[in-house]
C-alpha cells in the first residue's frame, strides 16, 4: 500500500519548508528549540531569515520532527502519517506517562472534569 504523502509547495524555501514540517508534527519553535538545545530566536531566524540549512544541526532537527534530511531540504516529499493534527496532544500524552502516579490521576481527574462538562 502506497504512503499519503504531502507535497512541497513550488520553489519553497529551506526555511518555510521548515516552518511548515515543524507545525505538522506539532511543535512550536519554542519546543523545537529546547529539543535543539538552541533558543526560539535561532529557530526564528532559519525559518525566516536564512535561505540555507544549518548544516551542524540539520541531523538533529531532522531526527527531532520524524524526517529525513532530504525532507527538510527540499529533495523529497513529507511523508504524510495520518496523525499530524495530534502531534502536540501525543506528545503531551507521552509526557504525562513519566509523571509519578498521584501527579497522573490529578491530570485525569482535570480532563474527566472538563470533559464532563462539555457533556
Amino acid at each position: 500500500m502506497a504512503s499519503k504523502t504531502t507535497d512541497k509547495p513550488q520553489g519553497e524555501s529551506f526555511g518555510a519548508r521548515l516552518a511548515r514540517v515543524r507545525k505538522e508534527r506539532g511543535f512550536t519553535q519554542t519546543e523545537l528549540a529546547e529539543a535543539l538545545g538552541v533558543t526560539q530566536r535561532v529557530v526564528s531566524y532559519y525559518e525566516c531569515e536564512t535561505q540555507h540549512p544549518p548544516a551542524a544541526l540539520l541531523p538533529k532537527i531532522a531526527k527531532t520532527l520524524n524526517v529525513s534530511a532530504d525532507v527538510l531540504l527540499g529533495l523529497d516529499i513529507v511523508p504524510e502519517d495520518g496523525r499530524t493534527a495530534d502531534a502536540r496532544l501525543r506528545r503531551r500524552l507521552r509526557d504525562l506517562e513519566k509523571l509519578p502516579p498521584a501527579d497522573r490521576k490529578a491530570v485525569i481527574q482535570v480532563i474527566d472534569a472538563m470533559l464532563e462538562r462539555r457533556r
